[in-house]
């Protein structure tokens, strides 16, 4: 999100917090180091999907909708998609309360990791970014989002 022109796209601040739940949520170095070793600052998994449909209620409707808005075109839309519909089934199997213990042993979390990283390097590469630098904390990221 550094290099990310935060005017390029309407609603550029919803864009940066989709981003960067995808991003927590496609990276298992980021899980390991963060989310199980419970490192302050990032949120846990249950705040990472209220930042991907928070404001945008994605989980009630496509991200089609905001193709132009929040997202730069329909396969922008379509991988986002795919990783809301995964990510959330296994919240409602597991449950917001969970221990991010419980959402990695969920049979179904390698797909849901899959389908977030193939949105979350889209999303960064149309931005200009590296795909692989870490998630930043959420300190960064409302600080990125205010200006």
């Amino acid at each position: 999100m550094g290099g990310m022109p935060l005017n390029d796209m309407p609603w550029w601040r919803w864009r940066t917090n989709v981003r960067s739940a995808l991003h927590m949520l496609s990276d298992p170095g980021f899980h390991r180091s963060v989310w199980l070793a419970g490192q302050e600052g990032y949120g846990d998994v249950t705040d990472a999907v209220y930042r991907l449909v928070e404001d945008t209620w994605l989980d009630s409707w496509s991200a089609e909708k905001y193709v132009g808005a929040i997202f730069r075109d329909s396969a922008e839309a379509q991988l986002v998609d795919v990783a809301v519909l995964r990510v959330l089934r296994i919240l409602h199997q597991v449950g917001p309360d969970a221990p991010f213990s419980a959402y990695q042993e969920h049979p179904g979390w390698p797909e849901a990791v899959r389908a977030a990283r193939e949105a979350h390097v889209r999303l960064a590469t149309a931005d200009g970014d590296d795909p692989e630098v870490p998630p930043r904390s959420l300190d960064v990221l409302r600080i990125l989002t205010r200006a």
